[in-house]
């Protein structure tokens, strides 16, 4: 088991497939309850029964990250149904690509308002809790746990082809994750965040080999230029879900309770090239 999660109250999004799935169930696995959040009700449903049937604790909200009262929500749903709220992953996302001179006003608001907003708004919420949780705690003369908000960036963040939205959006986290990290050193609340480079999801599979699409956008890289990018990572290939999921479980974990702030690059080594 690692160290610190078990007993926890974690939040979620983005749990329904890919990366968000992967970390709910893993810290479910590692003995913490769950609050996990999805567009989607039938993909949130498969994560809850896989951790119900593994034994695990889980509770489930299927609401876009772009809602206003998402994160009141998702936080109220934490204290209401397991008593608290130590760690939250916001991981839900989606791709509307195009080159910066074909992209509308809408495309841009849309992407930046899920990755960057839903961040925000998640996180604020949760850090509410997190923040009152430890004064309350310093009050009573008790040790303040680390609590932990961790955030996903991406490689993009550093500025990528045809993804003005998402590159800004992802570099906008980065940004804020650090002030996050600021503010919640006092209440030993950790915020630290992750650049992925390409992790085997429908957001960087073949778009010729999937027919996903959210909101009408599809998902996916064509398949030439994803091509082209694997060539330039020197490990040559695209990282299973689980390879993601072990460093974000790192910050959740009190492996980690002295790194906040932190931007971790965890992308087959690309920058080396």
């Amino acid at each position: 088991m690692v160290e610190g999660i078990a007993g926890r109250v974690a939040i979620v999004t983005g749990a329904g497939r890919g990366i968000g799935q992967g970390v709910a169930l893993r810290l479910a696995k590692e003995g913490a309850s769950v609050v996990a959040n999805d567009l989607e009700q039938g993909p949130l449903d498969e994560t809850l029964r896989l951790i119900e049937e593994a034994g695990g604790n889980a509770a489930g909200l299927a609401a876009s990250v772009a809602d206003a009262d998402v994160g009141e929500r998702l936080a109220a749903l934490a204290v209401e149904r397991f008593g608290g709220l130590h760690v939250v992953v916001t991981a839900a996302g989606f791709l509307w690509d195009g080159m910066i001179h074909r992209m509308t006003d809408e495309q841009f608001h849309a992407v930046v308002n899920v990755h960057l907003g839903g961040t925000f708004r998640v996180a604020r919420d949760a850090f509410k809790v997190m923040r009152e949780h430890a004064r309350q705690e310093k009050e009573r003369g008790e040790e303040v746990p680390a609590r932990r908000i961790v955030t996903i960036s991406s490689l993009s963040g550093f500025g990528n082809l045809g993804q003005a939205n998402y590159s800004a959006a992802k570099a906008g986290i980065a940004g804020l994750t650090r002030t996050l990290a600021l503010e919640g050193a006092m209440f030993n609340v950790l915020a630290n965040s992750l650049a992925f480079g390409f992790i085997d999801t429908r957001m960087t599979r073949a778009m010729e080999s999937q027919s996903e699409y959210v909101g009408g956008a599809p998902q996916g890289i064509p398949d030439a230029a994803r091509n082209k990018a694997l060539d330039l990572i020197p490990l040559k290939r695209a990282a299973a879900v689980e390879e993601a999921v072990g460093p974000i479980v790192f910050f959740c974990s009190d492996l980690s309770t002295y790194a906040t702030g932190a931007l971790l690059e965890v992308n087959g080594g690309v920058h080396m090239s």
